[in-house]
């Protein structure tokens, strides 16, 4: 099977509640989507995309995503997408580092060996290990009072798991902190996710003021060392995100013991290949994790739900839905939440195939 032709759509997905903020002032209001479908010889295409969530989170940007297509596109065609690990390499050669512009490339082939292979991803990443995935619902950075109200509300919807948009002055994050575990009940999981935004002495005050609450800490600052400096100052539960972005970094935190957990997100470290060889380690290593992306749709939302899947009950925090925050649908039969709960589709590949309206003209064409 060969790679005839490379499409890609610019697609903006607005908020259903209008904006997402989170620490140092950041926020988004339309997510800024990439999609790209790979076209094959055989008459199969697969579809994948790539929503950083804006440019000030990760080295990424939307914009990013299609200039470093534009490097990539041209020179894949001809490739066989069923052959991933060959197919990574070659991109690695052709486009050092940017693993979120390869990501959307890579699921789009994932896509392409379910639909050859007539099975659902989630069996090619090892077998559908559970049911029912639980999702998290993240409360973007507001007044404490309006975020624990927030918090209410997605409770009646099913929520059970909350990630908390903490990073900002250490006195309202303590305040946000308490008032939102204060409406949980046992069982129910809090993390306060400071997405880098505090400074050592911050994050020192917040953690030694919440410390008799059942709540997990998420990347309070910038850097692994500010991070593990944390860490060793804490009994509380200790997630890394940001700054495990690849196996080299992982190795390092598992010989420091930086984490309990970590967040692993799809496009950060180049689509499903890295992302299920970064997961194989963490359960190997007896890590649990959270299992998302930075963003995005429906295309999103069904690679998040086949890698979460087929990891084991035990060993997934949390995952999550991003499709349920836009106004907008692009594929039909990607995941729905229920319930507070969602499940990859049975379907070969994705299981999800692309609305032509939402998705619109291509923006770049490569073959």
């Amino acid at each position: 099977m060969k790679i005839t032709r490379i499409q890609v759509h610019q697609v903006d997905l607005p908020l259903k509640e209008g904006r997402y903020s989170w620490s140092n002032g950041n926020f988004v209001e339309v997510f800024d989507a990439t999609v790209v479908a790979v076209e094959t010889d055989a008459g199969i295409t697969g579809y994948g995309e790539s929503t950083p969530l804006g440019p000030a989170y990760l080295p990424a940007y939307a914009a990013g995503v299609r200039a470093g297509l534009g490097e990539l596109g041209p020179r894949l065609i001809g490739a066989d997408p069923t052959d991933l690990a060959v197919l990574n390499r070659r991109m690695d050669a052709l486009l050092r580092g940017h693993p979120y512009v390869k990501a959307a490339i890579d699921v789009a082939c994932w896509d392409i060996l379910g639909q050859a292979a007539g099975m659902p991803i989630c069996k090619l990443l090892g077998g559908r290990a559970q049911e029912d995935l639980k999702l998290y619902r993240a409360i973007s950075q507001e007044e404490p009072a309006v975020m624990a109200g927030k918090i209410a509300g997605y409770r009646a919807e099913g929520y059970t798991k909350f990630q908390l948009k903490v990073g900002g002055h250490p006195d309202q994050d303590i305040l946000r902190i308490h008032q939102c575990r204060e409406i949980l009940s046992h069982g129910e999981i809090l993390i306060a996710d400071a997405n880098t935004g505090w400074t050592l002495p911050e994050a020192a005050r917040v953690v030694a003021a919440v410390k008799d609450l059942d709540v997990y800490i998420e990347q309070p600052c910038r850097t692994y060392e500010e991070c593990l400096a944390i860490r060793r100052r804490t009994a509380l539960p200790f997630i890394l995100d940001e700054v495990i972005d690849g196996v080299p970094a992982l190795l390092r935190g598992l010989q420091d013991h930086a984490f309990d957990a970590i967040n692993l997100k799809i496009s950060k470290v180049g689509g499903l290949t890295q992302a299920r060889q970064i997961r194989d380690l963490c359960l190997a290593a007896g890590i649990v994790m959270t299992i998302e992306d930075t963003w995005g749709g429906d295309f999103v939302t069904a690679a998040i739900a086949h890698l979460a899947q087929s990891t084991p009950e035990a060993f997934l925090l949390s995952t999550t839905d991003f499709n349920s925050y836009a106004t907008r649908e692009i594929a039909a039969g990607a995941p729905r939440r229920s319930n507070g709960v969602m499940n990859a589709s049975d379907a070969p590949g994705l299981g999800c195939r692309p609305i032509p309206a939402a998705l619109g003209a291509p923006v770049a064409v490569y073959q």
